[in-house]
């Protein structure tokens, strides 16, 4: 597991209210179409002129300069914007948390910086998807161990078909290798007995 040494300044940072960010208007914009364009210089300068909040904004779709990064499974960004206090369960576009976004991507080093940030691990997005439920529907077994190990509850079912990553799970035999996992997961419950 790599070094989480540049996250640990942001956890221990203000976060900055996506109020602020999304009425910081034009400079917010700029920002995450840097972002959109890895623009290293642009991105630092205008977070050095508006250093509270802008991290935060939402582009059109309604995404943030983080989910952005992370939907392209972009390392350096992804750190770079933890790093200057991105909110770590701010949803995007659908809803979707960085937790989710990483999960439908794989991207696992994100996944882990997320969740040692505070990343809510059974956060949904709009169709009641948690990032466990998404690892499952993409097949990512080591994302769903990550999530499993960090808590996340097999059980807790969707809005869109009312299954849980369990069941999703059981009914994908190309999944069996996470349905093992959620199977030796002893349920919360279970487990404090």
């Amino acid at each position: 597991m790599k070094q989480l040494a540049f996250v640990i300044l942001a956890a221990t940072a203000t976060v900055a209210s996506p109020l602020y960010a999304q009425s910081a208007g034009t400079a917010g914009n700029d920002f995450v179409e840097a972002v959109k364009k890895s623009d290293g210089d642009k991105a630092t300068s205008i977070l050095e002129g508006h250093p509270h909040g802008i991290v935060d904004t939402r582009d059109g779709e309604g995404n943030t300069g983080l989910i952005i990064a992370i939907s392209r499974s972009d390392e350096t960004w992804t750190g770079y914007l933890l790093n200057k206090g991105a909110d770590p369960n701010l949803g995007g576009k659908g809803g979707d948390t960085p937790l989710i976004s990483a999960s439908r991507v794989g991207f696992e080093q994100a996944a882990q910086w997320l969740i040692a940030l505070g990343a809510k691990v059974d956060a949904t997005n709009r169709m009641g998807e948690t990032p466990l439920i998404i690892a499952v529907q993409q097949r990512e077994l080591p994302m769903a161990r990550m999530l499993l190990d960090a808590g996340a509850n097999p059980d807790r079912s969707d809005a869109a078909a009312g299954y849980s990553a369990r069941d999703y799970a059981t009914r994908d035999p190309r999944a069996r290798d996470i349905l093992k996992l959620i199977q030796d997961k002893k349920p919360k419950a279970a487990a404090a007995k």
